[in-house]
């Protein structure tokens, strides 16, 4: 079994040594580089953009969904992509793509071009997610990896909030000034991770002969899947539209929109703590029912209430929920396949790709909607709190589905 994998594990309880919290670092750097400022950094600039005629807002709206869709495609290929060089240097090469990326976006071309290089980062950010946690865990003592996964996870926080008070300093200067700091700070992170990468990180598993791992919960990781597509739904409306909500939909300028960015990043950084935590006191399945359930009511808020003590509660708990509903997400697949390490793995494979999916086509219906509806923010909303309150609702079905399972016989489906 894969306890006889090292012997040697219970003799390293509970330190990480110095190559280990390199890692560790390497790991954050990635997640920030390639999440945090590759995708959420876009957020607060979606206003400058437009106000400054670099893109009409139609346009400025469909490049953030450019780097969803190239999310997805670093969450399909990524794996392939580091088998003929590595998974280290395939986490430097994209490191550096998503660099190049920031730099490239300081001169306004054309939207094609804008779009290739908001691809390419996305496409970066897709593949670092999927590869960072099968490079890093396996040189990390058991007891520490929940610890570290959590470090890595933060890389997002430290993103959005990096974002958020960087970027309204920058914009001081010119967008152009913007897209370069950005790629300057991009280009220190991926060099303080050069040497921290481990080497000689084990292959992943084969999806398709350990596809048997997962028949016992199928259907609850069907049901499971269907809910995580739906909260993609909804959340990739917070991703692009927040920030352009406050400072252009209320009036409130980018400044104070930057600020709210501030308190979803902030929170965001809590997020793998807090949902870690809840989780181990009530169970993940519990936790994330109540998570689903929090989420439906603060994008409603959003879309409802011109408050903004309203609007700030409710961005705090959508920024804790973010990486948090990851965390949640990866527990509920541990209650479904419990011991079961292969199915786990496989299992949280395919949500991370249904995930990718459904956020990059979000991305574009909002984008269609906000062009049709002429910048209808209310709408785009509550369509995205509609898609919450659906997971909610297969949530609470699958539920009850499984409270009467395990009396009758095991079906054969």
């Amino acid at each position: 079994m894969s306890s006889s994998r090292r012997a040697s594990a219970p003799e390293t309880p509970q330190r990480l040594n110095r190559a280990a919290w390199f890692a560790t670092v390497a790991g954050m750097s990635g997640s920030l580089v390639g999440v945090g400022l590759a995708r959420f950094a876009y957020t607060p600039l979606i206003p400058p953009l437009i106000e400054a005629n670099w893109f009409s807002a139609a346009d400025a709206v469909s490049l953030g969904a450019a780097n969803f869709a190239g999310y997805l495609a670093g969450a399909l290929l990524g794996r392939h992509v580091a088998m003929p060089f590595g998974n280290t240097n395939t986490l430097r090469a994209l490191m550096l793509v998503a660099t190049l990326a920031f730099f490239a976006c300081a001169w306004p071309l054309s939207v094609s071009w804008f779009f290739v290089w908001r691809f390419l980062s996305g496409f970066s950010g897709g593949a670092i997610m999927v590869l960072v946690a099968t490079t890093i865990l396996p040189h990390v003592p058991r007891a520490q990896r929940g610890f570290v996964c959590g470090m890595v996870f933060c890389g997002l926080g430290l993103g959005i909030a990096a974002s958020g008070t960087l970027i309204p300093q920058l914009l001081q200067f010119g967008l152009w000034t913007t897209w370069m700091g950005l790629g300057a700070l991009s280009l220190g992170l991926t060099a303080l991770a050069w040497f921290g990468w481990p080497k000689g990180a084990p292959a992943m598993p084969e999806i398709a002969p350990l596809a048997e791992h997962i028949e016992r919960g199928r259907i609850s990781l069907r049901f499971l899947y269907v809910q995580y597509a739906a909260n993609a739904l909804g959340i990739v409306a917070i991703i692009v539209l927040l920030v352009d909500y406050i400072a252009r939909g209320l009036g409130l300028g980018a400044s104070l929109g930057a600020g709210f960015w501030v308190i979803y990043g902030l929170a965001a950084i809590a997020g793998p703590v807090v949902s870690g935590y809840v989780s181990d006191r009530i169970g993940s399945g519990r936790a994330y029912g109540i998570a689903l359930f929090a989420q439906t009511v603060a994008v409603a808020a959003i879309a409802l209430s011109g408050n903004l003590i309203a609007i700030g509660i409710a961005t705090a708990i959508l920024g804790i929920l973010t990486p948090g509903m990851v965390v949640l997400v990866l527990g509920r697949i541990h209650e479904i396949l419990p011991d079961n390490h292969d199915g786990q793995h496989i299992a949280w494979g395919k949500a991370t790709t249904v995930f990718a999916l459904f956020q990059m086509l979000g991305g574009y219906f909002y984008a269609w909607i906000f062009a049709r509806s002429q910048e209808d923010y209310t709408l785009i909303f509550l369509v995205a709190a509609s898609a919450m309150a659906f997971a909610l609702c297969v949530n609470l079905a699958n539920a009850v589905r499984e409270h009467f399972r395990d009396k009758p016989r095991k079906h054969a489906h």
